[in-house]
């Protein structure tokens, strides 16, 4: 009887001092360094658009957009303007992530910059490189004219308005 209880005492011991391969602890480790930008920065924003784009991150494209974010576009075929709110904005963002093997971002330089530190104006170009299939590739170099907005310098920015001009 008492060899029994030993082995049973001998198993329990065992498995609480064994580790889970297929279960690893989390790391505790603060020091690691986060691949999205800090979005309390211009700067921060347009990578964290990068990271979205790249890795067809719908969660971190969300958190770019304001709650009265608006899509401005030319309609060539009309003459005119067009625009969509946030709710369009997403749904069509994911179903381009959805449709493509891949994508490519590259911003450029900033060519212009009006504004303070809660509302700003930025008109950048950009290269966006779209992977449908192997043989389905579609290369775009644009411009964007981007209106950023948050309500304390100690938040993050957030796009408020994008107007598209480009051309293809």
């Amino acid at each position: 009887m008492k060899k029994n209880i030993y082995i049973f005492i001998l198993i329990l011991f065992s498995f609480y001092s064994c580790d889970n391969p297929f279960a690893p602890r989390l790391s505790n480790n603060s020091g690691t360094k986060s691949i999205l930008g800090d979005q309390t920065t211009i700067n921060g924003l347009f990578e964290n658009f990068r990271y979205a784009y790249i890795f067809k991150d719908t969660i971190v494209y969300g958190n770019l957009l304001d709650d009265e974010f608006k899509f401005i576009f030319r309609n060539y075929e009309k003459g005119i303007d067009e625009f969509w709110g946030r709710t369009e904005e997403m749904i069509t963002t994911s179903r381009l992530f959805l449709a493509t093997k891949s994508i490519d971002l590259t911003w450029n330089d900033i060519t212009n910059s009006i504004g303070d530190s809660l509302d700003t104006d930025i008109s950048r170009a950009f290269n966006l490189k779209i992977v449908f299939t192997d043989t389905d590739i579609i290369n775009i170099y644009g411009r964007v004219n981007m209106r950023l907005s948050r309500k304390s310098t100690n938040l993050v920015w957030k796009i408020k308005q994008w107007r598209d001009e480009s051309n293809f």
